[in-house]
């Protein structure tokens, strides 16, 4: 089926808007051939075939091809890329005639941005195999990400068109893995894009209500920022300087993002917008030298908050992105945000990548910097052919790092880690055999515990001894994908060891009771052991952590008691509700007419927004809360088992569930008792636990307390809002 004539018009309109925006990179009629011949021969291969929303296919080729040149900023073997990269995958063409037609180079960018099709491993997820193979990609053209980052971007804005199913697993993928992508990249205003798009289709009341509210207060906002910058331009004028000055508001994600982290409504966000200073540097001084000049004709104004300075010029971050942030006392009492860059650090920002690679080429320069060590670093994560493509996912996942702090060797050699690393990280970032035998560490030439989280500027030296070994809680410890692999790698290399070794003493052990290890034994054992499987039974007792003094008593007493104290613990009495047993029954309620389980990572209540995941070994739905981050990363990886529409808490039987209120005052004498007066009197509700601790005149603290549902939590944390000296009252999300 051919396109309508209708269709023909509107194909030809896009086609002609993109050659205009290639009209600036396009530098010889070969160019322009070669860009023309692949949009013939999309335009053939996609012939009739529509989007959902009911319009041309091809009209998403072109559209990518337009992002690629006009929002990256890449080049003419990109575009072609990008009209082409659907072609292998949904028509007869083949990866070889691209070759034979547009030769190796395009070919091999279009076979990364076609999709996994085939046979899948039954215990490897779709999504995450797909993911893998245009990762991989990274190894030799990174183009090939920023045209599937462009094709994700065009999806994301046409998204409308597709079922509350598919979108909730479209935007699971894009935060889980695009964004922050994006971001690496330094693509910030996609990954900005990307955000809001996400909250828009998932959470549509809200980005509604923001956006209103950001509407009404944009004419005071704008007053301030006329008022706020009439001073700098003032300044900047009479120093000569040729600058642009610009107001920048914060995305409607991030303001939404902050109030459900900080629990607080939009009136008290005050960091609403941002002030961009992008000026023409002269040929003397540095560029450093003029950022901080015009900070100092800022700050001769507006006095600075000092621990909000944060320098990416001198160690810019690792996607390229270079600027001065300070944040300064502006009218009226109002902190506001200063950023001073220069128009090649505004391009990077902008463009990242492209217009980093194009100023490093411009400069000739051959030193090794951030954005190099980072994709080093990033192939040699991918370099991993053995690992699960899910493990795969979430190690390339934690590689993504939205924030940094540098670090220094005893020697005084920079080192940059995630923002919340700790010392163990530090000691797998130099070596992994530093890692494995790491006891301790010198922070600042003082000894600390491995797990010590480090600051920016920490100078770190680490202990070692050759009989250590990486502790399992590691695990939780380590923030960097390089330190959770190696202590992974390490452990597996140990638990096959103990496995080995345990089940060797386990047969020598019942060999000399003349028993046989047949199931029924091992069974027995198993559950006396306290092991899941026999595999962790053997590896138990091979570790250590499981002595065979008793074996003999263990396997001839009768295990019927433990039994019945087993199924006892899901089986709800009318009299226990608080108890401490209540504890993890209400995380795992059995569910009338569906076998549905509340997740423990997020314990949403009855009122909560939710969606469901349901478990493709269990085919158990697992309800977690529609904010939750694992639903994310589980809607990037097995995005078709994402349950919406079934889920609906009137299946739950109406239990209280255990959740934990954070509080912070001002002491006073009472508090304690106003408090229990509130819980017990006036909501009637089970308290099952209360640490309060006052110090300096104020109180802080934690109640875990058992509620039926989120009406019955929001009326009790207004109530509390209420008690005299109150500061805040929010409930901690885990």
């Amino acid at each position: 089926m051919n396109y309508t004539a209708e269709d023909e018009v509107l194909i030809e309109s896009h086609w002609q808007d993109l050659q205009r925006s290639c009209e600036k990179i396009c530098r010889s009629d070969e160019d322009w051939n070669f860009i023309k011949r692949a949009y013939f021969l999309a335009k053939e291969a996609h012939q009739g075939v529509r989007r959902r929303s009911g319009e041309p296919y091809f009209l998403h080729p072109i559209a990518v091809a337009k992002i690629v040149v006009d929002e990256i900023g890449l080049g003419v073997k990109s575009v072609v890329a990008a009209l082409l990269h659907d072609v292998v995958e949904d028509t007869e063409y083949t990866v070889e005639d691209m070759e034979h037609i547009f030769g190796k180079k395009i070919a091999t960018m279009v076979d990364g941005l076609t999709k996994m099709s085939g046979v899948f491993n039954a215990d490897t997820s779709r999504q995450a195999e797909y993911f893998r193979k245009v990762l991989l990609t990274l190894s030799d053209d990174v183009r090939v990400i920023l045209i599937k980052i462009a094709d994700r971007l065009h999806n994301m804005r046409t998204l409308g068109a597709m079922p509350q199913n598919k979108q909730i697993k479209i935007t699971g993928e894009t935060l889980y893995l695009f964004a922050p992508l994006a971001y690496r990249l330094g693509l910030y205003a996609i990954k900005t894009e990307f955000e809001d798009l996400c909250m828009k289709y998932r959470f549509p009341k809200e980005y509604e209500e923001i956006t209103r509210q950001i509407n009404e207060t944009s004419a005071a906002r704008e007053e301030y920022i006329r008022k706020f910058n009439a001073p700098i331009i003032e300044a900047l004028d009479r120093n000569g300087i040729k600058y642009e000055i610009s107001g920048r508001i914060k995305s409607v994600y991030s303001i939404w993002n902050k109030m459900i982290r900080k629990q607080i409504p939009f009136s008290e966000i005050y960091d609403l917008f941002a002030i961009r200073i992008v000026f023409q540097p002269l040929e003397f001084p540095s560029e450093k030298t003029q950022c901080w000049q015009i900070y100092s004709s800022i700050t001769d104004i507006y006095t600075p908050k000092p621990d909000r300075l944060r320098d990416w010029i001198s160690m810019p971050k690792a996607n390229g992105y270079e600027a001065l942030h300070s944040t300064v006392m502006g009218p009226d009492g109002i902190w506001v945000e200063v950023q001073i860059r220069t128009q090649r650090m505004e391009d990077i920002a902008e463009r990242g990548f492209a217009a980093h690679w194009k100023y490093k080429h411009a400069t000739i320069s051959h030193d090794e910097d951030e954005f190099d060590k980072w994709l080093k670093m990033i192939r040699t994560a991918l370099d991993s052919p053995t690992e699960s493509a899910v493990d795969f996912l979430d190690n390339f996942k934690l590689s993504l790092y939205t924030s940094e702090i540098t670090v220094f060797t005893p020697k005084g050699e920079a080192r940059k880690l995630p923002y919340g690393a700790t010392a163990i990280d530090f000691a797998y970032e130099i070596h992994n055999k530093i890692g494995n035998t790491a006891i301790g560490a010198k922070i600042n030439h003082k000894i600390m515990p491995m797990t010590t989280v480090l600051n920016s500027g920490d100078q770190v030296e680490i202990i070692t001894a050759e009989s250590a070994k990486p502790k399992t809680e590691w695990l939780d410890q380590a923030l960097t994908a390089k330190a959770k692999k190696a202590i992974k790698s390490f452990i597996k290399r140990e638990q096959e060891h103990n496995y080995q070794r345990g089940m060797q003493m386990l047969e020598e052990q019942l060999a000399k009771l003349n028993i046989t290890p047949n199931n029924r034994v091992i069974r027995k054992l198993i559950t006396a052991y306290e092991s899941n499987n026999k595999e962790e039974l053997y590896t138990k007792i091979g570790a250590g952590i499981v002595s065979l003094d008793n074996l003999e008593k263990v396997v001839k007493t009768n295990s019927q008691n433990k039994i019945l104290k087993f199924w006892k613990l899901f089986i709800k009495d009318d009299d226990d509700e608080g108890d401490d047993a209540n504890d993890d029954k209400n995380d795992k309620s059995s569910v009338e007419g569906a076998n549905l389980v509340v997740a423990e990572c997020c314990h949403p209540l009855p009122g909560d927004s939710v969606v469901g995941f349901k478990d493709p070994l269990t085919h158990q739905i697992i309800v977690h809360k529609a904010t939750c981050d694992e639903l994310n990363r589980l809607a990037s990886q097995h995005g078709e088992c994402i349950v919406k529409d079934a889920i609906q808490w009137s299946q739950f039987k109406t239990q209280s569930s255990l959740v934990t209120i954070e509080i912070v005052g001002i002491d006073r004498m009472g508090v304690l008792v106003d408090l229990a007066n509130v819980v017990t009197n006036d909501f009637s509700i089970n308290m099952r636990q209360v640490n309060i601790q006052s110090h300096d005149g104020i109180f802080e603290g934690k109640l875990s307390l058992y509620v039926r549902d989120i009406e019955s939590l929001n009326a009790l944390q207004e109530r509390l809002r209420r008690i005299k000296g109150m500061d805040s009252v929010k409930r901690v999300i885990n």
